[in-house]
């Protein structure tokens, strides 16, 4: 076997790609190097008073980093058209697996969530995991919309409600915001009638609003971010102390792996308020490069899906890009107080299989998208067994003129 196949730094064939697709690439692999660094910093205290051995969560997620990365890379080889053709069943095949979180033998619950479900030694969560399948789906979906008719339409819309009513049973109601607000920009990039986003983001609403009426928990969390000070000892506690903690990093921060509030008092630090660490040790200006970077790695996706011909393709990569930078954004936002706490993983930073493997699965469809840019011109005919293992075949509609209507070819 290639050693490329695996390894996806070590790919001759970037030199193919478009600037973009390179760009974006070396952006993903500068953001997973940075995260397991900030994951190191926050979680080696804890791991050292939980299992006695400081690098334990680091380890574990270097095991989900190297199967999130093959999937990078056989994502990143793989034509948007057969990704996109594939992408129903796979979505369908992990509805399954979320409804099947909610079957008390079955299902993992942890804080008062059952999100999980046991794979030997390790737990994966499907809410997380479906994100890249949305995405494709999604931009199926609405990238076609005219040429559906209305049955097939509320088919996938149904399907996409089931799944956004499946995680707020769990209940996750941050999950459920992420991949509605996903899907609902995707369709308004798609131009979808402004009457029916409208409909629709209401309808978000209302569910948003009972599901936060019904549990109780979801309701004290947003009554104490609004005032957290009220209750410090307990309902505002998770948000105070990770403000303690971004406030005492003040301009240049305490340094590199000296943050003090992961020892004692911040909860979940290396997970839903890892940034809280993060700016901790890097002050006010670690976090102005991070949004920096964030900007940039936005910046290069948008001008990719600007550049696409193929619309199938730019939803693709608005999907990608809303999902890695969007739920960074939310997540920088609940630490800061800016949004209720919730339960909220940082890409690429956060421990947590489940969300790496996803993270890097949505980024490999962002590269593959800018990949495609390439593909709008003539390619020469390559055999099978070339550099590297990969023979990237001709376009068909490159050969004969055809365009791609719904993720299928046509002449």
């Amino acid at each position: 076997m290639d050693i490329a196949r695996l390894v996806p730094w070590f790919d001759p064939t970037v030199g193919q790609w478009s600037a973009e697709a390179r760009w974006l690439r070396w952006l993903t692999f500068v953001w997973l190097g940075g995260g397991l660094l900030v994951l190191f910093s926050a979680s080696y205290a804890v791991a050292v008073a939980e299992h006695g051995y400081g690098l334990h969560y680091v380890i574990v997620q270097l095991l989900w980093v190297a199967v999130g990365l093959v999937v990078f890379n056989r994502i990143v080889h793989t034509s948007l058209d057969r990704l996109l053709q594939g992408s129903g069943i796979v979505l369908l095949v992990l509805v399954g697996l979320v409804a099947l979180t909610l079957i008390p033998a079955l299902g993992v619950t942890v804080n008062g969530a059952t999100r999980w479900l046991p794979l030997g030694p390790f737990m994966i969560q499907p809410s997380e995991l479906i994100k890249p399948c949305l995405v494709l789906q999604g931009a199926r979906l609405f990238g076609c919309w005219n040429q559906l008719t209305w049955p097939i339409r509320l088919i996938w819309l149904v399907i996409f409600g089931a799944i956004l009513g499946l995680i707020l049973m769990q209940p996750n109601l941050s999950t459920a915001a992420i991949c509605g607000l996903t899907l609902w920009l995707i369709a308004l990039a798609a131009g979808i009638p402004y009457v029916y986003l409208l409909l629709t983001a209401g309808g978000g609403l209302l569910a948003a609003g009972v599901s936060v009426s019904l549990k109780t928990y979801q309701r004290q969390r947003i009554i104490s971010f609004l005032n957290p000070w009220a209750d410090p000892g307990d309902q505002g506690y998770q948000l105070v102390q990770s403000l303690l903690a971004i406030g005492s990093g003040r301009v240049w921060g305490q340094g590199f792996g000296m943050s003090q509030q992961k020892l004692y008092s911040l909860p979940i630090q290396y997970t839903d308020f890892i940034f809280a660490v993060y700016a901790e040790e890097f002050g006010f200006v670690g976090c102005l490069v991070l949004l920096t970077f964030l900007g940039i790695y936005a910046s290069v996706a948008l001008l990719v899906a600007l550049r696409l011909k193929q619309p199938l393709y730019r939803l693709v990569a608005v999907g990608a890009m809303v999902v890695l930078v969007g739920q960074s954004l939310l997540n920088m936002g609940v630490a800061t107080g800016v949004l209720p706490t919730t339960g909220l993983p940082f890409p690429l930073l956060s421990y947590g299989g489940s969300s790496m493997v996803a993270s890097l699965a949505t980024a490999a469809l962002l590269v593959r998208a800018a990949r495609e840019i390439n593909l709008d011109v003539p390619l020469p005919l390559r055999r099978r067994g070339t550099r590297a293992g990969y023979a990237e075949p001709v376009p068909l509609r490159v050969l004969n003129g055809g365009s791609i209507n719904g993720g299928n070819i046509v002449s």
